[in-house]
């Protein structure tokens, strides 16, 4: 069973969480497009729901299969958000943003009464850190923020690379909200709060990729043979 079927059958549980009327926060990312064409069949079947898009891809894509969109200015208060996670751990903690919208995403997880990770299992680790950790920086004073991050990633017991995220031409990467990333390639993160203080307490840093105390659930998808195996994590 490929990856492509894995992420459908994780968003399809997903969807039967979506009930008339919400509000919704919806993420970026294969995963997340995944639910985003369910939630579209929905929808032109005649559910009534709005949603907040964690990116200008994300917008697009609702826009595409006709899923009503506001802002958080116009809805403050989410719901429930779907996203994936490029890794979470048993705590369902998570390491987010390799598809660069981390800040959005933390935003509208942070506004929402429920925030469930939709994911193939491989991203269900004992230990977050083999993923880069994205930090999101504000390209004024790019060189110390950079050295900085570096610092403050040796104080809370990691080491490893640090690499300025390019895009596929070759310049840097620049977020939706104008910024640089630096992703960190740390194996493992023995203290991941730890390490989250240590990041927040750097100037320029705009945030990170280490989602705390966010996600209530999990839905993860697993290839049984030719079947997908669903496994919830938590309280979705």
């Amino acid at each position: 069973m490929s990856g492509p079927d894995l992420r459908r059958a994780a968003a399809a549980r997903a969807v039967d969480l979506v009930t008339d009327g919400m509000r919704l926060g919806i993420g970026t990312g294969t995963t997340a497009n995944a639910f985003i064409l369910l939630l579209g069949e929905r929808v032109r079947a005649g559910l009534d729901v709005i949603g907040v898009p964690t990116s200008e891809a994300t917008r697009a894509a609702c826009e595409a299969e006709g899923i009503r969109l506001t802002s958080l200015e116009e809805c403050p208060e989410l719901d429930l958000t779907i996203d994936g996670a490029d890794e979470l751990d048993g705590n369902l903690r998570l390491i987010k943003g390799g598809g660069g919208a981390l800040l959005r995403e933390k935003i509208v997880a942070y506004a929402s009464r429920r925030m469930v990770v939709i994911a193939d299992s491989a991203k269900h680790v004992a230990t977050l850190g083999a993923f880069p950790l994205p930090v999101e920086v504000n390209l004024f004073g790019f060189g110390a923020t950079f050295k900085a991050v570096q610092k403050a990633i040796e104080a809370a017991g990691c080491a490893g690379e640090l690499t300025l995220r390019k895009a596929s031409g070759g310049q840097p990467f620049v977020t939706d909200g104008g910024h640089a990333i630096v992703d960190a390639r740390l194996e493992a993160i023995p203290d991941p709060e730890r390490l989250s203080a240590a990041l927040w307490a750097v100037p320029g840093v705009v945030e990170h990729g280490l989602f705390i105390g966010l996600a209530s659930g999990a839905i993860l998808a697993e290839a049984c043979g030719d079947e997908a195996v669903v496994t919830v994590l938590g309280n979705p």
